[in-house]
């Protein structure tokens, strides 16, 4: 009897651990297939948002809550001149498929120059600098610029894609740069809220986009003033813009200095008082004289005043 027992309570107690044994692997099952649910739910909706404000609030960094701060940004706007027209011309599958395409190659690019994109708006693409994180105003403003001008170069790109679909209408993205103290958080209500930036510099990123030509990148002084070093630009002149006690300067982003340096058919100089670039390729035949009188009369002026 002794042995007979002994064998039921060791038959019972592997019986009891098989079912723990079960019910664990089946918990752990479910603990997986919760985690993976968790993991795509989260990867879905980091969709809606910029890889860097995601993380924030993924890692606990930003709280979700309505609140702002005060931060010195490099701010971004561009959209595709002739956009509107060659939407009421194309089918809206077509035009899908195109605004898609354009959407995904310029994001790639804003992403892989740091840019924290704000929002699409239709063609409109708005991106800042300089949070969630920053690598110093200078930096931001470099990054920047150099994101505008791989857009530009991949607007080429696209364009001659879309010209082998039949599009024939030649596509131009413009894009206008400010830096500037903004406001960045999340704005709204309780329950819908979005992370964004407002500010008159915010209004002069804008601005500069709408008045800039088909394929021009327009920056601003203060944006100017920390990318020169690096950067070639043409001064524009000055822009009124509401909320600014005094007229903007603007400048015209031409390229890198590095890709310009051996062109002896691009001149630059400024100092107080004083500002020229000269780039040979892009003046019209018609305009050399009209230039070369401009050159002398500011000639004659200057030696007028060392007499």
């Amino acid at each position: 009897m002794g042995n007979r027992s002994t064998a039921e309570f060791r038959f019972i107690q592997s019986r009891q651990l098989r079912q723990k044994h079960k019910a664990f692997t089946g918990l752990k099952q479910e603990a997986e297939e919760q985690q993976k649910r968790y993991t795509k739910l989260a990867h879905n909706l980091s969709k809606y948002l910029s890889p860097q404000v995601w993380e924030s609030i993924f890692l606990g960094k930003k709280a979700v809550k309505l609140g702002s701060q005060r931060k010195k940004l490099t701010l971004f706007f561009s959209d595709i001149k002739g956009f509107t027209e060659l939407s009421e011309e194309l089918e809206p599958e077509t035009l899908t498929e195109l605004l898609n395409q354009y959407l995904t190659k310029m994001s790639n690019i804003a992403l892989q120059h740091g840019g924290t994109i704000d929002k699409f708006v239709g063609d409109s693409i708005v991106v800042f600098f300089g949070d969630p994180k920053t690598r110093g105003p200078k930096a931001d403003a470099r990054a920047a610029v150099s994101m505008a001008l791989a857009m530009r170069e991949q607007m080429q790109v696209l364009r001659k894609k879309w010209l082998d679909q039949g599009i024939e209408k030649p596509l131009e993205i413009r894009m206008g740069i400010n830096t500037g103290y903004c406001t960045v958080g999340n704005f709204g209500a309780d329950n819908r809220m979005d992370y964004t930036i407002i500010g008159k510099e915010v209004n002069l990123a804008s601005r500069l986009e709408s008045v800039a030509d088909a394929g021009e990148i327009l920056i601003s002084h203060e944006t100017r003033s920390l990318v020169r070093d690096v950067i070639l630009c043409e001064p524009m002149g000055e822009l009124p813009v509401k909320g600014f006690s005094r007229p903007v300067l603007t400048y015209r982003v031409l390229d890198f200095r590095r890709n310009l340096g051996s062109n002896k058919k691009l001149l630059e100089f400024e100092t107080k008082g004083f500002s020229m670039s000269l780039d040979l390729n892009s003046i019209e035949d018609h305009e050399v004289r009209r230039i070369i009188k401009t050159l002398n009369s500011s000639a004659n002026a200057l030696l007028k005043k060392t007499d």
